[in-house]
């Protein structure tokens, strides 16, 4: 008798046991048609990626693929930072500088920056390249900064209750709405240097400007990334006003009420009430807005062409204009890593996968 109720006990521990098992079984196999359209659509490709950043292979050409090992990404990466003696020319000095360094690839100018009163030239072996990675984080951080802020104001000015609120909700998604190499060709004619640019002919009118000198919004360098930062960040804050309009929904009205009865003022209440409980949403729309930034093809190309390159833009011409499948290959390596670290960061930082 003593033994009967631990023959009892073990007969629903086993049962529990085979179901659990089932469970596993059934969960795989609804899992299995997924996990092959992944390993076909994404883990695949990668892996063809992958190897072909370790070849010379190219494009279109009977030329026998051979493996290079890491030549690819010495290419892309290799670097410089000098220090120009006070009488030098940057650009002169590294040709000097390469003509020292018998056996190896020349290094191309980059940048050239002052620090503390000394000029410094940034070289690298594909000046491009390294330039497309600077242009493209740059114009990162100008979007996404501004992208969330203004995303942030609008969405609790439209949180708000008043007469047309809908509509206004409505409208804004009208820039994030259009086509972005048609908003492009769009901001590309305000921007132009002529009289018929708006930017420029607004400035006439104002007397800010002479007529014969107009803004060369397009073609100077130092006004190239805030220019086409400003045509991403007109379209894309709807859609970080749209997430984070989404997220303010979520929050208890009644969590405000209590504070106005304590005496809280709205700036209190955003710092203690909406921004805590909006972290989870913020932290989501900064990743999803991140990785789009540094991935930014379209904007580049139709504004600057082969002039100016962001990384994906680079990738591109690689492959078509120069046929260097190896080469492209190995960059879209190199940005995937980037892509990757930003997210782990932001996943670090904001705790997005927190489940407090």
């Amino acid at each position: 008798m003593a033994q009967a109720p631990t023959q009892a006990a073990s007969k629903p521990s086993s049962g529990v046991s085979d179901l659990a098992q089932q469970e596993e079984r059934t969960a795989w196999l609804l899992l299995f048609p997924s996990l092959l359209v992944l390993f076909v659509i994404a883990i695949y490709p990668l892996g063809s990626v992958v190897v072909s950043s370790f070849t010379n292979a190219r494009f279109a050409s009977s030329q026998p693929t051979e493996y290079v090992g890491a030549q690819n990404y010495s290419n892309l990466l290799s670097f410089t930072l000098q220090r120009v003696p006070e009488d030098a020319n940057p650009r002169v000095y590294i040709r000097t500088f390469n003509r020292d360094q018998e056996g190896s690839r020349p290094f191309n100018s980059v940048s050239t920056f002052n620090l503390f009163g000394n000029t410094y030239v940034l070289g690298a072996t594909n000046a491009a390249f390294i330039k497309s990675i600077i242009d493209t984080v740059g114009f990162t951080v100008i979007t996404v900064f501004f992208e969330t802020l203004l995303g942030l104001i609008i969405a609790l000015a439209l949180q708000a209750k008043f007469v047309g609120r809908n509509l206004m909700r409505t409208a804004m998604l009208v820039p994030w709405a259009i086509i972005t190499v048609v908003s492009a060709l769009i901001w590309e004619w305000m921007f132009a240097s002529t009289r018929y640019g708006f930017f420029n002919a607004v400035f006439d009118r104002l007397g800010w400007i002479e007529p014969s000198e107009p803004v060369a919004f397009l073609t100077t360098q130092a006004l190239q990334i805030p220019s086409i930062a400003m045509v991403d960040i007109w379209k894309t804050t709807p859609f970080m006003a749209l997430l984070l309009l989404a997220g303010l929904a979520t929050i208890p009205s009644e969590l405000y009420e209590a504070a106005e009865v304590d005496g809280a003022s709205k700036v209190r209440q955003f710092f203690s009430i909406t921004l805590p409980l909006l972290a989870p949403t913020l932290g989501v729309a900064l990743i999803f807005r991140t990785l789009d930034a540094l991935r930014v093809f379209d904007l580049f190309q139709v504004v600057f062409g082969e002039r100016r390159f962001s990384m994906a833009s680079f990738t591109q011409d690689a492959l078509v204009a120069n046929r260097d499948v190896g080469l492209s290959s190995a960059a879209s390596v190199i940005i995937f890593i980037i892509l990757f670290i930003f997210a782990i960061a932001y996943i670090r930082i904001l705790g997005v996968t927190s489940d407090e």
